[in-house]
C-alpha cells in the first residue's frame, strides 16, 4: 500500500525544519534483507541470542510456513515463500549499514530521507491515513562524513558495508546518485 502524499510532506517538513536544507524523501516499503555479516543470521538476528525462542519459531515456521509456501507456489504458478528476503546487507561484524537497516526493519513505515549533509530513517507509524498517523519521528540519523553513498538502490558506507535492496524505493522520484 502506498502512503498518501500528505504523509510524505510531513516527513519532508520534519527533516527540512531540522536540517535547514532541501531533502529527498523515499518510502522504503517493507525492509527484509538477507544479511551476510559476521555475527548475524541470514534474517538479521544476532547469533547466540534468544536460542529457545528461535528454536520454537523455527518449528512453527516449518509447520505453518511450508504448507503455505506450497499453496502460494501452486496458486501463483511459480515459486513463493513467506520467508524470502529482499536485498542484502554485507560488511564487517560492526558494519555501519546495520544501524540504518535495523532502524528501517523496526519501523512501521520507514522513509529514507537524505540531503547533501544528512541521512535519516523516519517512521510515520502503522497507518497511511493522515488522520490516524502519528507524527513522523527520526529512528536513525547520520551526517557527513559517516553518510553512505547512494547509487540507485545501493547504499555504501565508508567502512565498505553495503545495503542493497531489490524492492522499496517506492517513490516517483528515486534518490539521486550522490557525487563522490
Amino acid at each position: 500500500m502506498k502512503p498518501k502524499p500528505e504523509i510524505r510532506q510531513r516527513v519532508r517538513a520534519l527533516a527540512e525544519s531540522q536540517w535547514r536544507e532541501p531533502v529527498a524523501v523515499v518510502y522504503l516499503d517493507e525492509v527484509r534483507p538477507s544479511f551476510e555479516v559476521p555475527g548475524r543470521r541470514k534474517d538479521g538476528t544476532i547469533k547466540g541470542k534468544r536460542l529457545v525462542r528461535r528454536f520454537f519459531r523455527n518449528i512453527i515456521r516449518g509447520v505453518i510456513g511450508v504448507p503455505i509456501d506450497i499453496v502460494l507456489s501452486i496458486a501463483g504458478g511459480g515459486r513463493a515463500s513467506l520467508t524470502s528476503r529482499e536485498g542484502t546487507v554485507t560488511g564487517p561484524a560492526n558494519a555501519q549499514a546495520l544501524e540504518l537497516v535495523d532502524a528501517a526493519m523496526a519501523a512501521d513505515s520507514p522513509w529514507l530521507v537524505h540531503s547533501p549533509s544528512h541521512m535519516a530513517i523516519v517512521d510515520t507509524g502503522p497507518f497511511f491515513n493522515t488522520a490516524d498517523s502519528q507524527p513522523p519521528a527520526f529512528r536513525w540519523h547520520t551526517t557527513k562524513p559517516h553518510m553512505p553513498k547512494i547509487a540507485r538502490r545501493r547504499l555504501t558506507w565508508p567502512d565498505g558495508s553495503v545495503f542493497e535492496t531489490t524492492r522499496g524505493w517506492n517513490d516517483e522520484n528515486p534518490p539521486a546518485t550522490q557525487p563522490d
